[in-house]
């Protein structure tokens, strides 16, 4: 039952991935750019809209915002996923977005803020 209700309605999966694509673009699509890869989704409602960088990196950010409130609403209706199933499409997106946080923590961002937080939570012991 599950099986088929993923490949009818694979929303939490889209969503989860959506954020994560669109947390990505948010803390490395300049860089990106620089370096000479292709337009992100910040670079594309710009070109789309005439909109400045910040007012599209406004907007992906509504986006992320209400993609949130679309998986809430995913994970609190019926289902036949099961709830480890949504924890880890959660799980993405929270993780999507802590980890782009700061640049991507290993091409991008020189404060390291990525990295130290990785080794906080696997490496340093807790005082």
């Amino acid at each position: 039952e599950a099986l088929v209700c993923l490949e009818e309605s694979p929303n939490i999966i889209r969503w989860s991935s959506m954020i994560l694509r669109l947390a990505d673009d948010l803390g490395t699509s300049s860089h990106e750019l620089e370096r000479g890869d292709v337009p992100k989704s910040i670079q594309c409602y710009m070109n789309e809209t005439g909109a400045s960088e910040e007012d599209a990196r406004e907007y992906i950010r509504s986006l992320i915002s209400e993609t949130w409130k679309k998986m809430n609403e995913e994970q609190a209706s019926s289902s036949p996923f099961n709830q480890a199933f949504f924890e880890i499409s959660m799980n993405l997106a929270r993780m999507a977005q802590c980890m782009y946080q700061h640049g991507d923590g290993h091409g991008i961002g020189s404060d390291c803020e990525t990295k130290d937080r990785i080794l906080s939570l696997l490496i340093k012991p807790i005082h």
